[in-house]
């Protein structure tokens, strides 16, 4: 079975449309397919799976296309080439670029990577996560909590990130008022089981 044979026509889709960082994408995205990987569109990118598992995904931004590996803080980064993509991001790493000639020259590298995080699928690994308990909930949001079981039982029902995201919203603000409103604009989303960036 040759690369050909394994593209996804939707992700052929996307890269027709991709204004920015097409030949970087494709380069990547043949790159990835040469380790047996399944081609997928998932959340609107072109996304590479392991027996149903996600391992990689093709990111575009304003300054940089990225390879993000959803387990990448598993990986060994012998290269120190990983980055987290955000301040609070737990699991997933980027292999960030900005021309093709960087892809080209870290072909086996990039292979490399992607193996051992196919290899990290295999056994089963997981990220240990910090779990949301190990964050203060702001008390303008506990006295809601407290109030309202049917809150409680929804922020609870929700994935751990999902938690940790509005108890970091809820915990930005200096000022009390602040905090209280947007525990206010946000109940109904958790009420719903909508996460913070949950549209």
């Amino acid at each position: 079975m040759t690369n050909r044979d394994k593209m996804n026509p939707k992700v052929d889709i996307y890269l027709s449309k991709s204004k920015k960082w097409q030949g970087e994408m494709e380069k990547l995205r043949m790159i990835i397919l040469d380790c047996y990987l399944t081609e997928e569109l998932k959340w609107g990118k072109p996304c590479y799976t392991f027996q149903k598992s996600n391992i990689v995904i093709i990111q575009g931004f304003k300054e940089y296309c990225a390879l993000m590996f959803f387990k990448g803080a598993l990986l060994n980064d012998p290269n120190r080439i990983l980055v987290k993509p955000g301040e609070d991001t737990q699991a997933g790493r980027q292999i960030r670029f900005t021309n093709i000639r960087e892809i080209v020259e870290m072909e086996t590298i990039l292979k490399a990577y992607i193996v051992e995080a196919i290899e990290v699928e295999k056994a089963g690994l997981k990220v240990d996560f910090k779990k949301s308990t190990e964050l203060i909930i702001p008390e303008e949001f506990q006295a809601k909590l407290d109030e309202n079981p049917a809150l409680k039982t929804a922020f609870d029902a929700l994935t751990p990130g999902r938690q940790r995201a509005y108890i970091m919203y809820f915990s930005a603000p200096k000022q009390s008022k602040t905090r209280e409103s947007r525990v206010e604009k946000c109940m109904q989303d958790i009420l719903n089981g909508k996460g913070l960036n949950d549209r």
